[in-house]
């Protein structure tokens, strides 16, 4: 497929390399002109992947990614020049999929798209058969990008799904963190330490808000265990 890749990025010069580059790799690269209709070009354009900058004209990227994860659940990788633990915490919080640091290696920028499109829509992504998987009364599923236990439900995101779904499969067995980030990042040499406990903490908070706490334990020096 030729994927649309969604360029939000205020310095003309840095959007327009990244569209070169993106459109060398046989993706097409849309860069957004008016910043305050962001939204709306996202709805137009419906892209499979979007690159955000967080210092934007207005409104900040984390503005904008919340309110695309309002309706979608399209992957968002942030590309910024902030560089703090804290700035990659809260863009993970606020909806995203990954974080680049400022100044940055295209061939990574490029290697972290064709990791998330291939979770998201390629061949690592479920197939229909095995779409929905069930754990004591608990409902992952891959399609609709949710998780269900009794009445309620609670949306999450490709990577929130893949981590979920290797931890219900092993349920009630520890899964390691270097199988974790082995399986759901296959680039993980590029990936940030604290992404995956992000992620977790992001997955523990969306059982709360369905009625489950202490769903996902940790098992010091090992990794996670789902025992609901």
């Amino acid at each position: 497929m030729e994927a649309k890749i969604l360029v939000v990025e205020d310095d003309e010069a840095i959007a327009s390399l990244l569209c070169n580059h993106i459109e060398k790799y046989g993706y097409k690269g849309v860069k957004v002109t008016d910043f305050n209709e962001v939204l709306q070009i996202f709805h137009h354009i419906q892209p499979h992947l979007v690159l955000m900058d967080v210092n934007l004209p207005k409104f900040d990227g984390y503005y904008w990614c919340r309110q695309i994860r309002n309706t979608s659940l399209c992957p968002i990788i942030f590309i910024s020049a902030r560089t703090s633990e804290i700035d990659q915490i809260y863009a993970l919080e606020n909806g995203a999929d990954d974080f680049i640091t400022k100044p940055f290696y295209y061939d990574i920028v490029i290697a972290k798209i064709k990791s998330h499109l291939r979770r998201a829509y390629g061949e690592y992504s479920t197939k229909e058969k095995d779409r929905i998987i069930e754990v004591n009364g608990v409902f992952l599923d891959d399609e609709r990008l949710e998780v269900k236990y009794k009445d309620r439900t609670v949306l999450l995101t490709h990577k929130e799904c893949l981590l979920l779904r290797l931890l219900m499969e092993r349920h009630s067995k520890v899964v390691t963190r270097e199988s974790m980030l082995d399986k759901i990042w296959d680039d993980q040499h590029f990936v940030d330490e604290n992404t995956l406990n992000v992620n977790i903490s992001r997955l523990r908070k969306k059982f709360e808000e369905i009625g489950l706490d202490h769903v996902i334990e940790t098992i010091r020096g090992k990794g996670y265990i789902f025992a609901p």
